[in-house]
């Protein structure tokens, strides 16, 4: 399955706000805050990667039982997320807000790019059947 250009989009957007927040925190904020973005950030951005592969197995593979396939990996995939956060939380001196806002950066990087592909071409919405005028609806 071929990734469309809007999820291209977000995954190279997702490295450039990573990276964008790492030199500016490293060039603004003490170390542990920049150490608390880059692993918040590399946490959300690999968790994104693994969402979209297990999407893709699901809707390929396991069309017929698609439910319980997903809430099982949904699961593993917030197990594995809590222990790397657990073990980046007591094992390193990382800062739990630098950390909040690596964890935030794809989901700020969707709204991003979601909002301007809406803005950039508004009337797009227009040619489908039956689509909302409204962005969010």
């Amino acid at each position: 399955m071929q990734k469309t250009p809007l999820q291209k989009k977000i995954e190279v957007g997702n490295w450039i706000f990573l990276c964008a927040a790492a030199i500016l925190s490293l060039i603004f904020l003490p170390s542990r805050y920049t150490l608390g973005i880059v692993l918040g950030g590399l946490i959300s951005i690999v968790n994104f990667y693994w969402l979209s592969r297990d999407l893709k197995r699901l809707f390929e593979q396991y069309a017929d039982k698609a439910k319980p396939y997903i809430m099982i990996k949904y699961f593993i995939r917030f197990i594995v997320t809590g222990i790397v956060l657990f073990l980046i939380i007591t094992q390193t001196p990382v800062s739990v807000i630098g950390l909040v806002v690596g964890l935030s950066l794809v989901v700020i990087n969707i709204l991003i790019t979601v909002i301007g592909a809406n803005v950039k071409n508004p009337l797009r919405r227009f040619k489908k059947k039956n689509a909302s005028p409204v962005i969010f609806i």
